[in-house]
């Protein structure tokens, strides 16, 4: 299941993900993970959570974002939450390769994905929407 948090940049996108990210360490039974680009979140996240930075593992595009989320949850099938901030930037700002990178987590099953994408929703191919649940 994809989730995702739309809005423009400075709308409170990044503080409702930490917040959910804080919330569902102390909830889930399993393990919480979440991406970022840089390092802005090490204070903001609970340490309970798994804290990865893209910047680290040179990842950028969806192909290569999908083979980190996948490696993830194939190397811990405890991990039950994957959320993602700077989505756009991570992957690219090409919205077709977001649809595409959506099928594809869409295969991966029992984690909940929660993505931040920096975005009007007007922006966003009508796609999106059927693929992951805006919140």
């Amino acid at each position: 299941m994809i989730k995702i948090i739309i809005g423009k940049k400075g709308s409170g996108k990044t503080k409702k993900l930490v917040d959910m990210v804080n919330e569902t360490t102390s909830k889930s039974l399993g393990n919480v993970v979440c991406v970022e680009k840089g390092d802005a979140l090490t204070h903001s996240v609970n340490n309970k959570a798994r804290l990865i930075d893209t910047e680290e593992f040179g990842i950028s595009g969806y192909s290569e974002y999908f083979g980190l989320l996948a490696g993830i949850k194939a190397s811990n099938y405890d991990v039950t939450h994957i959320f993602g901030d700077a989505t756009l930037r991570i992957g690219t700002s090409d919205l077709d390769e977001l649809v595409l990178f959506f099928k594809r987590l869409n295969k991966i099953k029992d984690v909940e994905f929660i993505f931040a994408i920096s975005a009007d929703e007007s922006e966003l191919p009508a796609e999106v929407f059927t693929l992951a649940e805006k919140i």
